[in-house]
């Protein structure tokens, strides 16, 4: 741990890492009055959410509540309880239910990071007590990423998977207006007022201007701090902390009292007043993080951002702090990807979110040829499926089957709708096509009679509406995820009109759940149970709430923002919150 004697600058507050979390910690410290310095290790902002659809799950919050959709913290306490399992951290998750409402208020009417209520989006787990249809999700507003000028280089753009014409951006809520332009003046109008915005944009800019999901949110997050002229120190990473040297009491006191930085070649002393924010994204791709957190065999892809190498924890670490792993199942958040392919050597990751595996038409096999989950289920849901399933039948990877049909009417992974030439994608290796069956299965290397079996199986489901294996679209979620247009279940339709297609689909990780343990405020505790004074994480440095479940969307970009504003609220001395929760999941709970 180093020893400084003389500091090159001075703050109160240093927040190592330019994604969600430290971005909030750094606006909301700003604005109590406190001196901000954020360094950020690459050279833009935004991290991994920058890639991701933006959501954030907040019990109660205040913009659905205005549009008429009923909710409360409290049976989304009740529900997070009977997903979560235990009383280990409850404390924590009842916090965040308290706090959740007024710390988006708090963004929302005192800075640029303001959003929009998605109305119906299920939780994920509807068979729970306390689950929710509507009102919990919240969306970033889209924002003008030309409001930032020569800074919107600086934001990290979306996977190129996410973006069409090459740099155009589209919300779930677009698609369904693009893929049907000509079919009313309307759409057609709209479509053409978002091609036209491109092209201008275009002249000027890498990519689109107007930009929605998560990279919506870290741009409202970067034009907020921008606005209060708070320092963003890009390709700056912090290599120490420094702990103080003195005692209290007649024992080690260890106030982490600043760090040591890197930033362009130069070495820079740092100290702090009030303390350090660790919000550096967690271990994605830290080797030994993986091999001790996640399941075996490893995943070997990742859609975290590249530079999630675990800095946080192993600065942490460094300083005694303990690291809260062995409650979290697998670790992280999981969705299942297709590697893509284009020119040269150029792969990517598409995550199968919602848009494919719920719809009508589609199973997921394993090597055997069998089914093994309920292909609607919830992202993370459906890889913790394939980790079980590869216990006893190869499953990494896991094939997604549909006819051609089906890919014509709902696509497939990067392939859009409305597609009829596989060629080119059977081509470049990103799917695989066959006039039967048995000949597809050859293909994929899976189980020709399993994978017959399974289809004639499937059909049968989906004539008569009901799966009687798995129950896909017997849920919300799936039905919400589904087409209601196709009767009598929107997520069964018999996969039959040749050629039939294979997509072949992994595990990666969204986020990690594994991390460091804090307290309420974010503070870091020590091997002890102490706060380590001085020290703070949020984002996925922060040991998730959600201890690896997965409760609804928006389950990581929720507690970001939520306990980066108690971290700085904290930070400031104004954090009183903590005991107030407290005293009302005591009253709710005697009152159950």
């Amino acid at each position: 741990m180093a020893q400084v004697t003389a500091w090159d600058a001075e703050v109160d507050l240093l927040v190592a890492g330019a994604g969600p979390g430290g971005m909030a910690a750094a606006l909301v410290g700003a604005l109590e009055g406190l001196e901000v310095m954020v360094c950020e290790k690459s050279g833009q902002i935004g991290g991994t959410a920058s890639t991701s659809a933006g959501t954030l799950w907040i019990p109660g919050n205040t913009q659905s509540r205005r549009a008429g959709y009923d909710d409360s913290p409290e049976q989304a306490e009740i529900y997070m309880d009977r997903l979560v399992g235990g009383t280990k951290g409850r404390d924590l998750r009842s916090v965040y239910l308290e706090t959740g409402p007024a710390a988006i208020d708090y963004y929302d009417t005192r800075t640029d990071v303001q959003f929009l209520p998605c109305g119906r989006h299920p939780d994920y787990q509807q068979n729970m007590a306390g689950a929710a249809v509507t009102g919990r999700a919240i969306v970033p507003k889209p924002f003008d990423g030309r409001l930032l000028g020569e800074d919107f280089r600086l934001v990290r753009p979306p996977i190129g998977e996410f973006m069409i014409f090459g740099g155009m951006m589209v919300g779930k809520d677009d698609i369904p207006r693009l893929i049907g332009r000509f079919k009313s003046a309307a759409n057609f109008t709209y479509s053409a007022k978002l091609f036209l915005r491109y092209l201008s944009d275009r002249l000027k800019y890498p990519r689109g201007t107007r930009i929605t999901m998560g990279n919506a949110l870290v741009a409202r997050l970067f034009y907020s701090l921008r606005k209060r002229k708070v320092p963003i120190r890009l390709d700056t990473a912090i290599r120490e902390l420094v702990r103080e040297d003195g005692r209290q009491d007649g024992r080690q006191d260890g106030r982490v009292i600043g760090a040591v930085v890197d930033s362009g070649g130069r070495t820079l002393r740092v100290r702090t007043r009030k303390g350090v924010v660790l919000a550096t994204g967690g271990f994605a791709h830290n080797r030994a993080f993986r091999q001790a957190f996640m399941p075996q065999p490893v995943p070997v892809h990742s859609l975290a951002c590249e530079t999630d190498t675990g800095d946080g924890l192993t600065l942490a670490q460094a300083a005694g702090a303990r690291i809260d792993g062995d409650q979290h199942r697998g670790g992280a958040f999981w969705t299942p990807v297709s590697v893509t392919r284009r020119a040269g050597n150029w792969r990517g990751l598409f995550p199968h979110l919602a848009l494919d595996r719920a719809k009508p038409g589609l199973i997921a096999v394993n090597a055997a040829g069998r089914r093994f989950v309920n292909e609607g289920a919830s992202y993370h849901d459906f890889v913790e499926a394939m980790f079980d399933s590869h216990k006893l039948v190869p499953t990494m990877p896991a094939w997604l089957i549909c006819d051609s049909a089906f890919v014509a009417k709902y696509g497939l992974g990067v392939v859009h709708p409305g597609t009829r030439n596989l060629a080119p994608h059977e081509k470049s290796g990103y799917l695989t096509t066959a006039p039967t069956l048995e000949e597809l299965a050859r293909k994929i290397g899976v189980d020709p009679a399993g994978l017959a079996d399974s289809v004639r199986r499937h059909n049968g489901f989906a004539r008569t509406g009901s799966d009687l294996d798995f129950g896909k679209g017997d849920s919300e979620l799936n039905r919400f995820n589904g087409d209601p247009e196709n009767k009598p279940n929107p997520c069964l339709k018999p996969i039959e009109a040749a050629p039939f297609v294979a997509v072949a689909v992994w595990p990666a990780e969204i986020a990690c759940s594994a991390g460091l343990a804090t307290d309420a405020d974010g503070q870091v505790l020590g091997e002890s149970g102490d706060p380590i004074q001085g020290l703070y994480a949020c984002g996925n440095d922060m040991a998730s709430i959600m201890a690896g479940t997965y409760p609804g969307p928006g389950t990581t970009l929720g507690p970001a923002l939520v306990f980066a504003y108690r971290v700085a609220m904290h930070a400031a001395g104004k954090s009183d919150a903590a005991g107030k929760a407290m005293a009302g999941r005591e009253e709710r709970a005697a009152a159950r």
